[in-house]
């Protein structure tokens, strides 16, 4: 007899025989296979949870939540007192021909961002990390879309929005202002949806 079915057999003539079932192959628990007593098949033999253990659990889960939110708080409140993203220049009309596209950075140099103009009257500008993995997406005037190769995820060309593959959110979108023939990238919209 195993260590564990010992354990089980005394364990067995412990309990009151109200609380012992017989399995359903009729055998004693001491000759029953130890996954059987990793799952128990009925009330008798489960093992209840203390009231004590309950509220351990309870406590640290509550703990958890209060941590997470504390986090988010925090995290909010650095969010909030970074200084606005810079004005930049970023190109002139002239730089960015109807179905052209052109690569700048912003608000960082490490920040890497297309400009796009599907139109005359459309500059659109994304960043160009796609939101999966941070792969760089490529432009596809002519369909329509930015393509990121790595893992074939499509956004919309004109809004950003994920279309297909595995991204998770749309592109964040930079926001654009053109004063005479100068476009201007002024901040970061981060979209969720």
């Amino acid at each position: 007899m195993s260590d564990d079915a010992k354990r089980r057999a005394l364990a067995a003539e412990e309990l009151d025989p109200s609380e012992i079932t017989t399995s359903p192959d009729g055998e004693p628990l001491a000759l029953q296979p130890i996954w059987r007593g990793d799952f128990p098949i009925d009330a008798p033999v489960d093992q209840y949870v203390a009231r004590r253990n309950f509220a351990r659990l309870l406590v640290l889960t509550s703990g958890a939540f209060v941590a997470g939110q504390a986090w988010l708080a925090a995290k909010d409140l650095v969010r909030k007192r970074r200084a606005p993203p810079p004005r930049i220049t970023i190109a002139t009309l002239k730089d960015i021909p109807v179905g052209a596209s052109l690569v700048f950075h912003y608000p960082t140099p490490r920040d890497r961002c297309l400009l796009l103009r599907p139109e005359v009257k459309l500059l659109v500008a994304y960043s160009q990390a796609c939101t999966h993995l941070s792969c760089a997406v490529v432009p596809r005037m002519s369909e329509g879309v930015l393509h990121c190769p790595c893992h074939q995820g499509y956004f919309d060309l004109r809004t950003g929005q994920n279309i297909a593959g595995p991204p998770p959110r749309p592109l964040p979108r930079i926001l654009l202002t053109i004063e005479g023939t100068d476009v201007i990238a002024t901040g970061v919209e981060e979209r969720m949806v």
